[in-house]
């Protein structure tokens, strides 16, 4: 092997930018095995695992953020053995087994396949000759969880923290010729009070195989006496410039640092180690998940250390913006949909077999639309987060919890917090970090006000969620610190609280949604999903049906983030878009893209969800109850709630149309008075019937994003910079005038207030006649309890007759909806489960009242007298019968019951009188 040809600026800015996908230049450190070594077989293999070289594992520079051009690798084969202790290290000793670092001991790719408590690493190296005069760093990536280390026989020192970074200077103890390391670790798991994440040592369910050991990379590294040892990087778009603070062993010394745009250098400060420097960034070119730019950066010291890097120029906060609080990425809101990334690998458990492995992972999940990933309970390697940093996906990062179901000790509380400032402190200068999670769900939690305070002291340039899940649990009082209200609901979404005047509201998990395929899934039993689909298809409509939720959480409950569960199966867990080797894609990614499009799409304001009912409410601060409505004709705003009047919430509702003189535009019209648009005349707004001429130009709307920062402006589509505004309880198209336009001109598309589209009597006794060709003398009754169809009449026997009619009753979920009560079983409704009507009694609960919750739409067949029911809490499924079964059916989903074939007919039903 040979070193670098050069320590050339050149060179530098290679290891810092491109090289950093490759590892061309740096140096192996050779051992020979005593005997030939293979990796043992993993429970499933991922397309990498035949990759990993057992000679040359994980070549890449592990280091992104502060990149030196001399560096030699130390991962490949060590000698290993279990130990009781780590008094008696076993120095000039060979060990009985041997292990491929940097995979956890439990993992098949290491070679051991177990977990030990105490454990011994040992090899040799050789420091290179060219390496001479300078002194010689040992780095480690991440050992779980304490850590000595020897070098001929010196004891370096200890090591406590399963995922940080740490480094020895072993210039004192080297010797010329073979030198020896060794390595020794005790990890405790979930038996001790230690940061671990889900790790466990009886594994199953949601807790996974731990990864004890060495598990990131190891390696060498020449440097001066005294040193740059990180780079906090801060960009600062407001200054037009970085702020960055150079960490050294030497405080006071003189650093240099440069700026630069690929290699031309835009902006150059000097300052010195410790202190905070501006480097000039000028006509900054912002960093953003669309535009994932990255500038490089050099810094030099005095005495001769040199060191490349890397940051995106980018603003983070938060804004009252359509009168919501919203988190801000460059001053503006961008809704952050995100995965609950856990980072496993059934052959590597906490180390992807490759740096392409870990790449894919990301890839993947910004190919499916996706602009966030929240890193659960695992801190990633540092090339991680450079690729998240490269692909522009905004990262939440979790502290590993302490173990759950106990409080912490005094000890453990002290090891949480000093892991906790550690995984902040050595991960400042990423980019791509947008949030802090110190708890997950109550697990391990203590403090968390407190906790929330102390993470704000030292980062506050980004949001801390003080506990993602805190409606979780009843041992979780919301101590009301931090910037997030993080709500998880499964399936989901939902929040059950609003943002505040301080707080944004976010979903931080939902979803679950589980599909086994055989020959991909770990090889336990116990398997678990919060929702089993039959297949593909299914699956994804499924996925598409809660996900489209989200746009009308987001109009009309304020919220501003989701985390999807999750990217890949994990073990037992069987929810993933892939399956836990990254063989099989589990739902149809195109779909699943088009469904996150549309939402980030929603939020941004530029897109809208046709012909559907929605509501335009008022977004200028202080008048956020109003709802554009029209009475008389005329539009206006009025103080309206879900409980406010049938006539009036109807007069705020609207089908949202494709536009009627330009189909990428919009037009909204009237639910109550069908063929009543809103349309502008005189710019005056108006609810009328087409008047031919320029009513369809009049009447139609283009999406803009919100003029306030939020929410969405609707422009005159014939009157360029005319917009919807509401003025003194007026509605006009105005153009900007300055003072309250923007907010006045923004409104918020939100769930409508009268969410049937058709109305029935409620009250009143009906029936339902299936429309279908020549099935039309079948009626919707219940039978054994499982709504279906029978030939009935008015001849037919009284049970048969009575079992087919029901009272419509409001919707238990919903006023503007419907339920319907069993007439022969008084408290019983019709409701849905597993996709089937059927008959059940009310037990009370959310569930129920949302399972027999319908709202009655537009017949999707047509016809007088005809109508669709529609599932509440499952749009765009409607009651259809199949095989003289009735289901829940959405068209073109993966069910037998969805299939597209007479769809419209088979979910129309014909609203009768009684047969009963």
């Amino acid at each position: 092997m040979t070193e670098h040809p050069s320590r050339s600026w050149r060179r530098l800015l290679a290891v810092a930018t491109a090289a950093l996908t490759a590892s061309a230049g740096a140096l192996i450190a050779t051992q020979a095995p005593a005997a030939a070594f293979a990796p043992k077989t993993p429970p499933l293999s991922t397309p990498w695992t035949n990759q990993v070289s057992t000679t040359n594992p994980l070549p890449e520079y592990p280091r992104p953020q502060l990149t030196r051009p001399d560096w030699q690798s130390l991962n490949g084969i060590w000698q290993f053995a279990r130990a009781t202790n780590l008094n008696t290290p076993p120095v000039n000793t060979n060990l009985g087994e041997e292990v491929l670092v940097p995979y956890p001991i439990e993992s098949a790719l290491s070679g051991i396949m177990r977990h030990e408590d105490f454990m011994y690493y040992r090899r040799t190296f050789t420091v290179p000759a060219g390496w001479s005069g300078r002194n010689v760093q040992l780095n480690f990536g991440a050992v779980d969880w304490q850590s000595k280390v020897w070098v001929n026989g010196t004891l370096l020192g200890t090591h406590e923290g399963g995922y940080d970074k740490f480094s020895y200077d072993i210039t004192g103890a080297l010797r010329s010729g073979s030198n020896e390391v060794i390595v020794g670790v005790w990890d405790p798991t979930n038996n001790q009070d230690i940061p671990v994440g889900k790790q466990r040592t009886s594994r199953g369910g949601i807790w996974y195989t731990p990864s004890s050991g060495i598990w990131q990379t190891v390696w060498l590294e020449p440097t001066t006496a005294q040193r740059i040892t990180r780079l906090d990087t801060t960009p600062n778009v407001a200054a037009g410039a970085l702020d960055l603070v150079v960490q050294g062993t030497q405080a006071g010394a003189s650093v240099t640092a440069q700026v630069l745009n690929g290699t031309t250098v835009v902006g150059t400060a000097t300052g010195t180690v410790g202190s905070s420097l501006r480097v000039p960034v000028p006509n900054a070119r912002l960093w953003s998940p669309d535009d994932p730019f990255l500038y490089n950066l050099r810094v030099t010291m005095a005495g001769g250390d040199a060191v490349g890097g890397y940051f995106g120029m980018r603003s983070l906060g938060k804004a009252m913006l359509g009168g919501v609080l919203r988190p801000t990425l460059n001053g503006k809101f961008v809704f952050q949909l995100g995965t609950l990334d856990q980072g496993y690998w059934p052959d590597g458990i906490y180390t992807a077999p490759t740096d392409a492995a870990l790449r894919f992972d990301l890839e993947q999940q910004k190919a499916l639309g996706f602009n966030m990933v929240r890193k659960h309970i695992k801190v990633e390697n540092d090339r991680w987060f450079y690729w998240a940093d490269r692909l522009g996906l905004m990262v939440w990062q979790d502290m590993p919890a302490l173990a759950s179901g106990r409080d912490p000790s005094t000890a453990g509380r002290q090891r949480f917090e000093k892991e906790l400032k550690e995984m902040i402190d050595e991960h400042k200068g990423i980019t791509s970090i947008v949030q802090w999670v110190p708890f997950n769900e109550g697990w391990g939690e203590y403090d968390a006000g407190r906790i929330a305070d102390l993470v704000k002291s030292w980062d506050s340039t980004r949001l801390v969620n003080h506990n993602s899940g805190s409606n979780c649990c009843d041992s979780d009082p919301d101590p009301g610190n931090g910037d997030v209200i993080d709500d998880h609901m499964y399936v989901g979404p939902g929040i059950t609280r609003s943002p505040g005047a301080t707080r944004i509201a976010v979903n931080g998990e939902y979803g679950g949604l589980g599909l086994r395929v055989a020959g991909h899934e770990w090889p336990t039993s116990g398997k678990f999903a919060y929702e089993w689909l039959p297949d593909n298809n299914s699956l994804t409509s499924r996925y598409v049906q809660i996900t489209s939720k989200l746009v009308d959480l987001i109009n009309g409950n304020g919220l501003s983030g989701s985390v999807y569960t999750e990217p890949t199966d994990v073990e037992e867990e069987l929810n993933g878009f892939y399956t836990y080797d990254r063989q099989i894609q589990k739902m149809d990614f195109a779909r699943v893209r088009a469904v996150n499009q549309s939402v980030l799409g929603a939020a941004t304001g530029t897109t809208l969800s046709t012909n559907k009912l929605a509501s335009l409410r008022v977004t200028t601060p202080g008048f956020t109850n109003r709802y554009l409505r029209h009475r008389d004709g005329a539009a206006r705003t009025d103080v309206i709630s879900t409980t406010s009047a049938t006539g009036d919430r109807q007069d705020a509702t609207f089908y949202v149309r494709p536009g009627l003189a330009n189909a990428a535009c919009y037009s909204f019209e009237s639910r109550n008075f069908p063929g009543r648009y809103l349309r502008h005349r005189s710019y005056r707004v108006y609810s009328e019937a087409s008047t031919g001429g320029t009513f369809n130009a009049d009447a139609t709307f283009c999406a803009r994003p919100g003029l306030s920062g939020g929410g969405t402006s609707l422009e005159a589509s014939n009157m360029a910079g005319y917009y919807l505004r509401h003025r003194n309880d007026e509605v006009w198209m105005d153009q900007n005038t300055g003072g309250s336009f923007n907010d006045d001109a923004t409104w918020a598309v939100s769930p409508p207030l009268w969410r049937s589209g058709a109305d029935l009597a409620v009250g009143q006794k009906r029936s339902f006649r299936v429309t279908t060709a020549g099935f039309d003398n079948r009626y919707l009754r219940h039978y054994d309890g499982l709504a279906r169809t029978d030939v009935l009449s008015a001849s037919s026997p009284a049970t048969d007759r009575a079992d087919a009619t029901f009272t419509v009753r409001t919707g238990l979920a919903d006023t503007s909806c419907y339920t319907f009560e069993s007439v022969n079983f008084p408290g019983q409704y019709l409701r849905h489960s597993g996709y089937r009507l059927q008959k059940a009694t009310n037990d009370n609960t959310t569930t129920f009242q949302q399972d027999a919750t319908f709202c009655a739409q537009p017949p999707l067949n047509g016809g007088t007298n005809n109508v669709s029911l529609e599932s509440f809490n499952y749009p765009g499924y409607h009651w259809r019968h199949y095989a003289e079964a009735v289901y829940i059916a959405t068209n073109g989903g993966g069910n037998p019951w969805d299939n597209p074939s007479s769809y419209a007919p088979d979910t129309t039903w014909t609203n009768t009188t009684p047969l009963s």
